[in-house]
């Protein structure tokens, strides 16, 4: 069957007048939606620039970097500095301390905001209920110094009102801040105070949206608040909660530097001790500057890993997942 040679010629003019149409449309959203675009440019510049744009320092991790040399003079080394990092004899504590740590964090803090969310979506009363808000968010303006400080005054052994109210009731003092075993339950203790306020925002905001109908349809039909929890709010606030917990996964082995960096003492070290406290002893006060970013860059990789799997494991569960 022969081709019809006007067809042929047709085709390149059409899918020319087909991109042109294509990027006439582009400048008129443009224009369009200009002002949107204008107000999305900070974020992009501020990613741009201070998440972007300092990647290309992860190529540390593979040099032997010295200051005067720059990235482009220093001599490449490949994998030395993963290799040592894996045949150091700290490794695996600091791996232990790492993931004990997250995971306390993830059981016994992430749960929390879901759990006060829905106590306060229970409140009736308008005026009490931003009052305990305002109340709870307060925290998480605060500084860890000032988080850390306040702990310092209420347990140490030195007139701490805690230990104060054990010795009158035992006759003894519990020194909180110096023994190992109190170590994680102080970390987590301080997170919860300070941020589970704080996580109430996001849960807050999707039961805000939730259908009010579907609740008065429950209650014609007979289902108490239990049975409105768990068949309506709950299911309401599911995807919210999978893409959170998945946010949470990317950060999985952040331990938070300032936080442990404080509370640290020689007689908890072997437990406090962190991927993020070791990067700062060897980049800062060593000045392995190649070392501690290979220490980062797998401790980033890790997080990476997670959350693709994460991800991957939610939508073949039917969720929507972040992408």
């Amino acid at each position: 069957m022969k081709s019809n040679p006007t067809l042929a010629a047709a085709g390149p003019r059409l899918k020319k007048e087909v991109r042109r149409q294509k990027r006439k449309q582009l400048v008129h959203d443009l224009i369009r939606d200009r002002w949107m675009y204008l107000m999305l440019l900070p974020g992009v510049l501020y990613f741009l620039i201070f998440k972007y744009v300092p990647m290309y320092g992860v190529t540390m991790a593979f040099q032997d970097y010295k200051p005067h040399l720059g990235f482009f003079g220093s001599p490449w080394v490949g994998f030395k500095h993963f290799v040592r990092f894996f045949s150091e004899p700290q490794f695996w504590m600091l791996f232990r301390n790492t993931l004990i740590l997250a995971l306390y964090n993830l059981i016994f803090f992430f749960p929390l905001p879901i759990i006060l969310s829905l106590m306060l979506n229970e409140l009736r009363r308008e005026r009490f209920k931003r009052f305990v808000q305002t109340l709870i968010y307060i925290p998480h303006f605060v500084s860890w110094v000032v988080v850390v400080g306040i702990f310092y005054i209420l347990f140490t052994t030195e007139n701490g009102i805690v230990n104060e109210l054990i010795h009158q009731l035992t006759g003894q003092k519990i020194a909180f801040l110096l023994e190992a075993d109190w170590f994680r339950t102080m970390i987590v203790s301080q997170s919860i105070w300070k941020e589970v306020g704080w996580g109430t925002v996001i849960f807050l905001a999707a039961l805000a949206g939730v259908d009010l109908q579907q609740y008065e349809a429950a209650r014609i039909d007979g289902a108490g608040r239990w049975r409105q929890l768990w068949h309506i709010t709950l299911p309401a606030i599911r995807s919210t909660i999978i893409i959170l917990l998945i946010l949470r996964l990317g950060n999985f082995l952040d331990s938070g530097f300032e936080q442990i960096f404080l509370m640290i003492t020689p007689t908890n070290r072997e437990v406090a001790e962190v991927f993020d406290t070791y990067v700062y002893t060897k980049g800062m006060t060593q000045a392995q500057y190649s070392y501690s970013a290979a220490v980062g860059l797998f401790k980033s990789f890790v997080g990476l890993v997670l959350v693709l799997g994460s991800n991957w494991l939610a939508k073949k569960f039917g969720e929507e997942g972040v992408y």
